[in-house]
């Protein structure tokens, strides 16, 4: 039993391309195996910003869960599935927004550099302004602890802090908690009792954080305490009423800038990807074709590889041996920007092989993909539904006939 739980997901956006694969999927591959992890297709979201747009959203998206099985992610080890299909994620967005205060969402950072970048987009929509608001829902719906992020994304993952602190502060507190609390904290069994007590009074009187998390410790590995035990032990270890939803934490995803084909960070948006099951001949021309320094119009002019795109993918693709080879061959003109390239390309094809074989198998049997989404849509929903039982409770719309 993993004790913390991930959640991360991603608009689908046909294809993904190999700044996807460096940006996201080689983290959530390392991820799968060492925490409970949740990956899904954030097809909501795409409606966002392209609600006018919805005819092909199905397609991408199972397009690019074919690529995220074809990385290496991988159904045993995680849970695949669609956002959409999982509408305890609407309601929560739903019950969330009566308690969000309009200024939150405004002041969110990338509200308004979305607003500029997608000048064209009439975005002057609620669905754009709660966006963030739908994903917080995505997090707290699965009392996920930790979320992988760029540091552009810590902002909304501190948005998700304040609404989870604000919703529990508001509801929490259920009549009876304390006494509630002291009856769970007796089912731990009196040795470890008396420890939660222990740490509990160390972390209330001197704010020792790490007896905050011994303790936390100590109720995920319980295994014979109910879900709204456990909730009520955690909001009792720190002073306050009972933890409906969990405050998650950013996972800082390593920083990682994956060049296209001119330079820049490879990017839809400026036409320079290649693709994560883009066919080899396709690859080897885009590669071949690539900009190199303009300094180098015959082959018998030195270069400069600073100066030079193809140099940006020799430091993610290339060893020491071959970058250094690349360095003194360009400056000196002793090779040619053909030479120079043919090493980026057989490490990139490389790359792409396993990829293009674990896709053939999905792509040759599509109820394969369609079953595993179904199976995640289903872990999914038990987890969402749990949670949401014990918001409608909290506000008391939990009605019994």
């Amino acid at each position: 039993m993993y004790a913390d739980r991930i959640v991360s997901g991603m608009r689908p956006t046909g294809s993904l391309h190999l700044g996807h694969y460096h940006g996201v999927l080689k983290n959530w591959i390392n991820l799968q195996h060492e925490h409970e992890c949740l990956f899904f297709v954030a097809d909501w979201h795409a409606l966002t910003t392209h609600y006018d747009a919805p005819q092909q959203i199905e397609q991408h998206a199972f397009d690019m869960v074919v690529d995220w099985l074809a990385a290496g992610v991988d159904p045993a080890h995680a849970s695949i599935f669609i956002q959409s299909q999982v509408p305890e994620h609407a309601e929560l967005h739903l019950l969330l927004s009566m308690m969000t205060p309009l200024g939150w969402l405004e002041r969110v950072p990338t509200y308004k550099d979305q607003q500029e970048k997608l000048s064209e987009r009439d975005l002057s929509t609620y669905g754009f302004l709660g966006y963030p608001l739908l994903m917080s829902a995505d997090i707290l719906i699965y009392r996920a602890n930790m979320v992988p992020v760029g540091e552009d994304q810590i902002p909304h993952i501190e948005f998700t802090r304040e609404l989870a602190r604000r919703f529990n502060h508001m509801y929490g507190r259920e009549p009876g908690f304390e006494e509630k609390a002291e009856a769970a904290v007796k089912k731990l069994g009196s040795k470890k009792a008396r420890l939660y007590e222990e740490m509990r009074t160390r972390y209330q009187e001197q704010g020792d954080e790490g007896a905050l998390e011994s303790a936390r410790a100590l109720l995920y590995e319980t295994q014979n305490l109910t879900v709204s035990d456990r909730e009520r032990l955690f909001g009792y270890l720190e002073g306050g009423g009972k933890m409906i939803l969990v405050e998650p934490e950013a996972l800082l995803t390593p920083a990682s800038r994956m060049p296209g084909l001119d330079g820049q960070k490879m990017s839809k948006s400026y036409n320079n990807t290649i693709g994560l099951r883009e066919d080899a001949e396709s690859v080897r021309k885009k590669i071949r074709t690539m900009p190199t320094d303009p300094a180098r119009i015959r082959r018998t002019d030195p270069g400069d590889p600073a100066k030079c795109p193809v140099w940006q993918l020799h430091v993610v693709y290339s060893d020491d041996s071959t970058r250094e080879w690349v360095q003194q061959g360009c400056k000196s003109a002793g090779i040619g920007c053909l030479d120079c390239k043919q090493p980026v390309i057989e490490a990139v094809l490389k790359e792409q092989e396993p990829m293009q074989e674990r896709a053939a198998v999905y792509l040759d049997d599509p109820a394969l993909v369609r079953n595993i989404v179904a199976d995640g849509c289903e872990k999914a929903s038990k987890l969402a539904s749990e949670t949401m039982r014990d918001v409608r409770e909290a506000m008391g719309l939990r009605y019994t006939r």
